[in-house]
């Protein structure tokens, strides 16, 4: 008992750190097998996994199984026979339930100016482990960003040197200067960041284009920038205009996308 109570807390844990994995828990049992129902296991992305549901061939199709939950996002169950037939030996029959962890998001904030300070305080209100960077060091301090749970300072033409990025992250661009904002996003859209934006007026956006266009981003691509970034609330000060972005990102969040709530249901049984 006490093993599974630490597989969950090891979940709990990677969730709350933003980091993926997957929890399998054997469900069901029929016949000769080789764990009782109950027990669980935690597969990562690299297909290392801690806990088992019994081993072998059966903990190889599992594992294969929890790697598509993870990049699909999608919660499944697998209903598997034990037999000679389908390469194991118990002759039993299991049904396993995979439900993939995703972790909490992630918000980069480029710029620790006055609406990057602003954001970061709602963001980690919202339930985002925030990140900042800045290139300058009396910008980018615990003292100017209490609410950040990392601080960087980054050169900008090497943005993402310390900052990891994947589908689970969030990335509000607000440096000092426009050419500084252009070689952040065009870093960015690099990645699988789940969402860009970036703080400027339509004419900027015009600007932002030009410049993307000649470094051979399609307009496709372009087109994951959000600029103006934020919803349009008519908002003016430097903590009105980060609720407009930290809404936006809720919205994004919540209601588009493979991170909404509710986007997937499963069920299963052995009969």
């Amino acid at each position: 008992m006490s093993g599974h109570i630490g597989i969950l807390e090891k979940a709990a844990a990677h969730a709350e750190e933003g980091e993926s994995a997957a929890l399998c828990i054997l469900v069901q049992t029929e016949g000769s097998v080789p764990q009782k129902a109950g027990a669980k296991m935690l597969v990562y992305p690299d297909g290392s996994i801690e806990g088992t549901i019994g081993g072998g061939h059966l903990e190889v199709e599992v594992i294969r199984e929890a790697l598509e939950a993870i990049e699909g996002r999608c919660c499944r169950t697998v209903n598997l026979e034990l037999t000679e037939a389908h390469g194991h030996t118990c002759g039993g029959r299991v049904l396993v339930y995979i439900e993939p962890i995703v972790g909490k998001p992630r918000l980069v904030i480029f710029g620790a100016g006055h609406v990057g300070r602003a954001l970061c305080g709602l963001g980690h209100l919202a339930g985002f482990q925030v990140i900042v960077g800045d290139d300058r060091p009396e910008y980018a301090n615990r003292d100017n960003l209490p609410h950040a749970d990392r601080v960087v300072v980054p050169t900008w033409d090497d943005a993402l040197s310390d900052i990891p990025l994947d589908d689970n992250t969030y990335v509000v661009i607000a440096t000092r200067g426009h050419s500084h904002d252009f070689q952040v996003a065009s870093q960015v859209l690099k990645t699988p960041a789940r969402y860009i934006g970036l703080v400027g007026s339509r004419n900027k956006r015009t600007a932002l284009v030009d410049f993307l266009k000649g470094e051979n981003f399609t307009e496709k691509e372009i087109r994951r920038i959000v600029i103006p970034v934020g919803l349009p609330i008519g908002s003016v000060t430097p903590e009105e205009i980060a609720v407009s972005i930290v809404a936006q990102l809720i919205e994004t969040r919540r209601v588009h996308g493979p991170f909404s709530v509710g986007h997937s249901t499963c069920s299963g049984s052995l009969s």
